[in-house]
């Protein structure tokens, strides 16, 4: 018999019921020591989480928005290394600032919880997921519990696992399992769900909300996605510059945004209903240096509203006429009407503010993306490629099976999109095609015009720190007996067609934000010019704005350089966006193919659809996934999808489907016995993201 999360831990009641709010920061600042200076992080944050609530804390990387959680955690100094913080943050009335104490260790082992973005470096590798979990409970009874209230299957046996043999999902449930373990009244989440498919991510949000209903917990959800917001928060509090200048209820904000900030946020989300011809809205500019932040409204610089009273002092925070919102903005009352009456590109768009600061210029992308010339051409043909990986410690002939028998065809300046969940085999055919991978069998065939160049998920991981960007970029650039000047030139070319500024070329990859230094991964691919550009998840761990300023860009170079892309996610509103063609893969296999409008709105393989029903929206909460990706060590027999698939028939389990075509179309082709017929959703209705 299951244990139940309100098995294990009982529901806030009167009796526990303390006045005020469950967690409180007042006039917050926060600043660190740099090499380039002082940094203030938060500068003045006053933000308030009640009893049983999910409170959203909102705003792109560097906004202040995890030195506040941390602080409020009283973590901060422990994780950060050299901080200052003024203010008050308190939990339950305990001071979170003061020096470390009894009552502080106390309130936190029993009654605050912490999930942290990536449960990979949070959890001891060398330790079983049952021994971790034990130093909170205090018993195998009590974690096996907590594991099957979470959703990890098989609790019993994922006690003995250690962290590397889980997926994803299920580490971050292990952590939201350790955050719950010990009766909290408040759970702080940093970005749970940023490194996770849109599935997974999908899930975990339910499990949030799950745990809030049954067990009373209030939490705070930091986040850069206001799509991640709409999904569970009941307030949200926008976040810019070390400030909130914008907090009320979910509704309110999303569907009446105040401040510009909030509504430009809004209208650079990537959605299912992004037009595919003209670029993604995008925030101008970059976020202020907070060495040095602007007088006035730090927005100002990059706000379409701008006036020269914005600049006279910072705006406090000011209730507006509706109700329980409020905003930092001296134009609020004015703009509203504005805001109210613009749709999604508008809400971004503004002209672009260059500042004083280097490498905070972009270049601003043509108005619309037209479609590539076609050509008859194929630049990489893929016929039966298979290949495996060895296991480590899982014996001898423990082999994992990443790819399947896989055939593609990548045409001239074609863009393919490759779509599934992590495991599924997506990078290692990019690799294979990259030829960082000799496939096991089948062929690897390009067309003309040199080898393929690819753009990695980690933008900084893939840069050399200790060389200039210069530098980096001119590597491609020596061998073909170049004069220095001449390599400089192309150099600089490369960074403005990327949209950076020349002096970027000076910098080290450490003094870019994660933007640019993406956007210098895009540079050196491109300096000379490829037939083909592989693009791997390049705007996954990105903001927003960030991540549709790259997308823009990689349609942009296509149109100017005639590339062909291969371009991996996970997320299906991207694949629509930047693609021709979306090929959905499963375990190693492709279970759908076809031109990406009509897979994004005509999904023929029920695996399609659940990838199409997790896609974060801000006027809906997404159904829940079923399961997530099986072992590839201990694939289903049949169809691999049967286990997770509300549709499967019993034959489904026994026999493995082909790709056929849809309606005899040969351009759209699902692996799927109900190929001719819409399957039904996890709600029993059909997809219609139209």
């Amino acid at each position: 018999m299951g244990y139940g999360a309100a098995d294990l831990l009982e529901p806030r009641g009167a009796d526990s019921a303390r006045l005020g709010p469950v967690g409180r920061l007042r006039d917050l600042h926060v600043t660190y020591e740099s090499r380039r200076g002082r940094v203030e992080a938060v500068a003045g944050m006053d933000l308030a989480v009640e009893r049983g609530e999910i409170l959203a804390l909102v705003g792109e990387s560097g906004s202040g928005k995890s030195s506040a959680a941390l602080t409020l955690l009283g973590l901060l100094t422990e994780r950060e290394g050299p901080a200052h913080a003024e203010g008050e943050a308190e939990v339950l009335g305990v001071d979170m600032l003061g020096p470390p104490s009894e009552e502080r260790r106390e309130l936190r082992r029993r009654h605050l919880g912490a999930v942290f973005q990536d449960p990979t470096a949070s959890l001891n590798p060398t330790m079983t997921i049952g021994r971790q979990l034990a130093e909170a409970t205090g018993s195998d009874e009590r974690s096996i519990g907590l594991l099957d209230a979470v959703g990890v299957p098989d609790p019993a046996e994922r006690i003995r696992s250690y962290p590397h043999e889980l997926s994803g999902g299920q580490r971050q449930r292990v952590m939201i399992a350790m955050a719950i373990a010990g009766d909290p009244e408040l759970v702080v989440a940093d970005e749970p769900t940023t490194a996770l498919d849109v599935t997974i991510q999908a899930q975990i949000l339910q499990l949030i909300l799950k745990l809030r209903d049954e067990l009373g917990c209030a939490f705070l959800v930091v986040t850069h996605d206001l799509g991640v917001a709409a999904q569970i928060a009941d307030r949200v509090a926008v976040c810019y510059a070390g400030r909130i200048v914008e907090t009320g209820p979910i509704t309110t904000v999303l569907n009446a945004p105040a401040h510009p900030y909030t509504a430009a946020l809004m209208g650079s989300r990537i959605t299912l209903r992004s037009s595919r011809i003209e670029t993604l809205a995008t925030l101008p500019g970059e976020p202020p240096d907070m060495r040095t932040p602007p007088p006035g409204c730090p927005f100002a610089p990059r706000c379409a509203f701008h006036v020269a009273e914005c600049d006279a002092a910072v705006p406090p925070l000011e209730t507006t006429e509706l109700e329980d919102q409020q905003v930092a903005c001296i134009r609020a009352h004015e703009i509203r009407p504005e805001l109210a009456g613009m749709d999604a590109a508008d809400r971004a768009a503004s002209p672009v503010v260059e500042t004083e600061e280097a490498g905070a210029g972009v270049a601003a992308p043509s108005t619309e993306l037209k479609a590539p010339a076609t050509s008859s051409g194929v630049a990489v043909a893929l016929s039966g490629i298979e290949k495996s990986f060895k296991v480590r410690g899982a014996g001898r002939k423990a082999r994992i099976r990443a790819l399947r028998g896989v055939d593609l065809e990548l045409g001239e300046r074609e863009c393919i999109a490759l779509v599934g969940e992590s495991g599924c085999g997506k990078s290692t055919l990019l690799r294979t095609v990259a030829g960082l991978n000799k496939p096991d069998a089948g062929s690897v065939e390009l067309g003309a015009g040199g080898r393929p160049q690819m753009v990695f998920q980690d933008a900084a991981a893939s840069l050399t720190p200790w060389m200039t960007v210069g530098e980096q970029i001119a590597e491609r650039l020596r061998d073909d007996g170049r004069h220095r000047r001449e390599i400089r030139a192309a150099t600089i070319e490369a960074l403005g067609r990327v949209g950076l500024v020349p002096e970027i070329a000076d910098y080290k990859p450490r003094q870019l934000s994660g933007g640019q230094q993406q956007r210098v991964a895009i540079a050196r691919a491109i300096v000379v010019p490829p037939p083909v550009l592989l693009c791997d998840e390049p705007t996954s761990s990105l903001d927003v704005s960030l991540a549709a300023t790259v997308l823009n860009l990689v349609g942009q170079l296509r149109q100017e350089l005639g590339l062909s892309v291969m371009f991996v996610t996970h997320d299906l509103a991207v694949a629509r966006f930047v693609a021709d063609r979306i090929a959905v893969m499963h375990l190693g296999q492709i279970v759908e193919i076809g031109p990406a409008e009509q897979i994004a709105s005509d999904p023929r393989h029920p695996y399609t659809q659940a990838l199409l029903a997790a896609v974060p929206d801000l006027g809906s909460v997404a159904p829940r996934a079923k399961g997530e990706l099986p072992s590839p060590l201990n694939p289903p027999t049949g169809c691999p999808y049967h286990p997770r698939c509300t549709a499967a028939l019993p034959v489904c389990s026994l026999e493995p489907q082909e790709l056929v075509a849809v309606n005899g179309d040969p351009s759209r082709r699902a692996a799927c016995i109900h190929v001719g017929e819409r399957p039904a959703t996890e709600e029993g209705g059909d997809v219609d993201r139209a």
